[in-house]
C-alpha cells in the first residue's frame, strides 16, 4: 500500500485532532488505512419495513416505522432507563428502552415523530420491545439508492460524542473519493487470475458501499482470501526459515528412557501417545529445532509424554524446562514427575514465585552446573538469573496464556543452540484455528483416552430441580467424593442480575450443607490465599468448593467427582468443556450438572445439548468455533494473529485452506519472492513490515 495510507486520520475532511484520539482510544484508529479496513459487520436492506405484528422473535435485526408517542424516565440513579412507545400504522405497539446514554437519548428523541427504528426484537407477556435501537427521523431517512448499508461498530463513548455508524460511513465515503489513485494491487496476477478475484480497488468500494450482491460477495471473497493468504505466507515462511536455519541438538541416545518403558511405567501407552512419541523422536534426531504443538483433552495423557521428551533431553545430556501459566499447576505437575525422576535418579527442581531464598540459590547453582537435569516452575523460570548449564528442551503448557515474548526469553537461556519447543495444551483447537494461530508449528494430537477411564456423566437440570440435586450431592460426598461448585460472576453486576453471584452462592451452599466444610476462590483473591484454599481442598479438609473459573485449568483433585456449573448458559462451550475436565480424574464415576434458568437462547440450548451429548472435545471447538467467532475462543489478543478484520475462522475453513496452500505453492516456487510476478507480494509486505502502525495488522 502506498504512503497515502500511513496518513493519520485527522487529517481527512470532519475529523480533526480531537475526534482522532477518540477514533484512536476507542477503535485503535491511527491512519487512513485503519479507516478503509474499518469493515462493516452487517448491511441494513432499507427496501424492508416489518409491522409490529409480523414479529418473532428468532429475527435477527429489524426495521419498524411508526411514531413516537410517549416517552418516560424509570428508575433511579444507575439503574435509571428511558422508555418509549412506537405505534406503527396498523395502531400496534413495540417498546423502546435505552439504559445507557438516557440523558442524551431522552434529549434528542422527539414525541410524535415519525420514525425508523433498527434493532433486535425481543418478546415478554406477548407484548414486543427493542433494546438501544438505531433510530432515523422518517423525514431525515434519504431514499438511498445503494444497494445495501452499511452498519460499523462503534462505542457508548464515541456515539456520546455523535459518532455513530452514519458518521463513520461519511468518513468512509469521503476517504474512498480521495483513496482511489492510491490503492495499489496487493497479490500477484497469477492469484487473481486462479482465484477469479476482483482487484483490491473494487474490493474496497464494494465492500463499504456494495452496488449490487454480486459485487458484494465478490468484494468479501477477495478480502478475506488476501487477508487470510497474508497471515499463513508470514507463518510458513517463519517455518521454512526455522527448518533451514536453525539447527537443534541431536538427542540419539535412549537408555534411560527403555530403562523407564521396561522397569517403572506402571500403566500401557495409548496407541496416540506411542504415534505422538515417534513424531517427537523424529524431531529430536534430526539436526533441525523442533517446534510442535501437543494438543490432547483434558486427561488423555500429555504430561507423561512431556516427561518422555525430558528424559530424551537427559539422555543427552542436555536439560529440560517445563513451565506452566499457575503455581498449583507447576506443583501438579513435579508431583507427578517426581515420583517417577526419583526412581531413575534424575535430579528434577521446582521454581515458582514462593520458593524461599535459599532453596532458589541451589536450583540456581544446580542448574548453572548441569547438576539439575529437570525444573518444573511458573514466570519464575524466565528471571535473567536462571541460567542453564546445556539447555536443550523447553515445555510450555497451556501456552497461550504467556505473552510471545515470555516465551522467546526462554528460548534465549542457551545462546550456543535454541533449545527444542514442545508446546502442549488441553484446550482442544479446531483445525482452522489451529493452522491460523500455530500455522508455523507442527501439530500432534493425542485423541485417544487411557483405557479405564469413566466417560463423565452429563445433565442439564433446571433451576426448579436444585432440592434434588442438593442431595444428590449429599450422597457422594457420603461416599468420600469432593464436590465443586462453579459461578460465573463474584458480585451481581447490574445486567446480569438473574444469573448466580459467587457471594450469593457461597452463602446459600454454606446454609444448605452446614455438616460440610467449604472454600471458596475466585479471582479477586491474593494467589497465596487462593492456593491456601486450593490446598485445603486437595487435602480433602473441605468437602465443597465454590469457586468462579479460575480452577478451570489443569487442578488435579482425584477425589472431586461432582462439577455443578450454576447459570451454565453464561459460559463458552469450551470453557463448559474445561470446567467439566476438572472431575474424572480418578477411578470413581464422575458428574457434571449443568445449571440454568427456564428461559434460554438458541446458542445456550445447542451448547448445553452439545455437552450432554458428547464428550469429544475436538468436536466441541469446533461447535464452539461455530457458535462464538474465534475472538474470544483462547485468549487470542496476545497472539496478534487473530485480530482479523473481516475473516471469520469458523465460517471461512474453505478461504483458508485455499489461502495457505497458494502462499505453500509461492513460497516452494520462489522463497524469497524475488520473480517479476511476486512483486505486488513482496512490496505489500515491506509495506507492512516498515510501518510501525501497521494497516493490516498482519506482520
Amino acid at each position: 500500500m502506498s504512503n497515502f495510507f500511513h496518513t493519520k486520520i485527522e487529517y481527512l475532511k470532519g475529523i480533526g485532532p480531537q475526534r482522532a484520539e477518540l477514533l484512536q482510544k476507542e477503535l485503535n484508529m491511527y491512519t487512513y488505512g485503519d479507516l478503509i479496513q474499518h469493515y462493516p459487520f452487517r448491511y441494513l436492506d432499507r427496501t424492508q419495513f416489518y409491522r409490529v405484528a409480523e414479529l418473532d422473535e428468532s429475527m435477527p435485526y429489524v426495521q419498524v416505522r411508526g411514531r413516537v408517542r410517549g416517552k418516560q424516565l424509570l428508575g433511579e440513579g444507575r439503574k435509571q432507563r428511558l422508555a418509549a412507545t412506537l405505534v406503527d400504522e396498523a395502531g400496534d405497539e413495540l417498546e423502546l428502552v435505552w439504559f445507557k446514554g438516557v440523558k442524551w437519548m431522552e434529549k434528542s428523541l422527539k414525541n410524535h415523530t415519525d420514525y425508523i427504528v433498527f434493532g433486535k426484537p425481543t418478546e415478554f407477556n406477548g407484548k414486543f420491545s427493542m433494546a438501544h435501537p438505531e433510530l432515523e427521523e422518517l423525514s431525515e431517512a434519504k431514499q438511498t439508492t445503494a444497494f445495501l448499508q452499511p452498519v460499523y461498530n462503534t462505542t457508548e463513548k464515541l456515539k456520546a460524542h455523535r459518532i455513530d455508524s452514519k458518521v463513520i460511513s461519511k468518513y468512509i465515503e469521503t476517504l474512498l473519493k480521495i483513496a482511489a489513485p492510491n490503492i495499489q494491487e496487493t497479490l500477484s496476477p497469477d492469484l487473481i487470475d486462479r482465484y477469479r478475484l476482483t482487484d483490491k480497488r473494487s474490493a474496497l468500494v464494494n465492500i463499504h458501499f456494495p452496488e449490487s450482491v454480486e459485487k458484494y460477495n465478490a468484494a468479501k471473497f477477495r478480502l478475506k482470501f488476501e487477508e487470510l493468504f497474508y497471515i499463513q505466507l508470514r507463518l510458513l515462511r517463519q517455518k521454512v526459515v526455522r527448518r533451514a536455519d536453525l539447527a537443534g541438538q541431536i538427542f540419539t541416545q535412549v537408555p534411560t528412557v527403555t530403562e523407564f518403558y521396561k522397569n517403572h511405567m506402571t500403566f500401557d501407552l495409548t496407541g496416540a501417545q506411542k504415534r505422538v512419541i515417534k513424531e517427537i523422536h523424529k524431531d529430536l534426531t534430526s539436526g533441525k529445532q523442533m517446534n510442535r504443538l501437543l494438543q490432547g483433552d483434558v486427561g488423555s495423557g500429555k504430561t507423561i509424554v512431556a516427561f518422555i521428551t525430558m528424559l530424551i533431553a537427559a539422555d543427552n545430556g542436555a536439560q529440560s524446562v517445563l513451565m506452566a501459566p499457575t503455581e498449583i499447576l507447576a506443583e501438579q505437575h513435579y508431583t507427578g514427575l517426581k515420583e517417577f525422576a526419583d526412581r531413575l535418579g534424575i535430579n528434577i527442581g521446582k521454581l515458582t514465585g514462593s520458593t524461599k531464598t535459599k532453596e532458589r540459590r541451589t536450583i540456581h547453582e544446580q542448574l548453572r552446573s548441569g547438576e539439575m537435569k529437570m525444573i518444573v516452575g511458573t514466570h519464575a523460570l524466565l528471571e535473567d538469573v536462571v541460567q542453564f548449564h546445556n539447555l536443550g528442551l523447553c515445555i510450555v503448557d497451556e501456552q497461550h496464556r504467556f505473552g510471545v515474548e515470555q516465551r522467546s526469553k526462554l528460548w534465549r537461556k542457551n545462546p550456543r543452540i535454541i533449545p527444542h519447543v514442545l508446546v502442549m495444551t488441553a484446550t482442544p483447537i479446531p483445525r482452522t484455528l489451529a493452522m491460523t494461530l500455530y500455522g508455523d508449528l507442527d501439530v500432534s494430537v493425542i485423541d485417544e483416552m487411557p483405557a479405564g477411564r469413566k466417560e463423565i456423566v452429563t445433565v442439564h437440570r433446571f433451576d426448579s430441580h436444585r432440592l434434588r440435586v442438593f442431595q444428590f450431592v449429599r450422597d457422594q460426598i457420603k461416599l468420600g467424593r469432593q464436590v465443586y461448585i462453579v459461578y460465573p460472576l463474584i458480585e451481581e453486576s447490574e445486567q446480569m442480575e438473574n444469573y448466580k453471584d459467587l457471594m450469593d452462592g457461597y452463602e446459600s451452599v454454606k446454609r444448605a450443607f452446614p455438616e460440610y466444610q467449604v472454600s471458596m476462590v475466585h479471582g479477586k483473591l491474593k494467589p497465596q490465599d487462593k492456593d491456601y484454599e486450593m490446598q485445603r481442598f486437595v487435602r480433602n479438609e473441605t468437602q465443597i468448593m465454590v469457586a468462579t473459573t479460575v480452577i478451570e485449568v489443569g487442578v488435579n483433585v482425584p477425589n472431586a467427582s461432582v462439577m455443578i456449573i450454576e447459570s451454565a448458559e453464561r459460559f463458552g462451550l469450551s470453557q463448559l468443556h474445561q470446567l467439566r475436565g476438572r472431575v474424572g480424574r480418578g477411578a470413581e464415576q464422575s458428574y457434571c450438572i449443568l445449571m440454568t434458568g427456564y428461559k434460554l437462547s438458541k446458542d445456550s440450548k445447542t451448547r448445553l445439548e452439545t455437552m450432554v451429548r458428547t464428550n469429544n472435545g475436538f468436536e466441541i471447538a469446533d461447535i464452539d468455533l461455530k457458535l462464538r467467532g474465534p475472538g474470544d475462543l483462547m485468549g487470542t489478543q496476545q497472539s496478534g494473529v487473530l485480530d482479523l478484520l473481516i475473516s471469520d475462522l469458523a465460517k471461512d475453513a474453505p478461504i483458508l485452506q485455499e489461502a495457505r496452500a497458494a502462499a505453500q505453492t509461492i513460497l516452494q516456487q520462489d522463497p524469497q519472492l524475488e520473480h517479476a510476478e511476486h512483486q505486488n507480494i513482496r512490496r505489500h509486505i515491506q509495506s507492512l513490515s516498515a510501518n510501525t502502525v501497521n494497516w493490516s495488522r498482519i506482520s
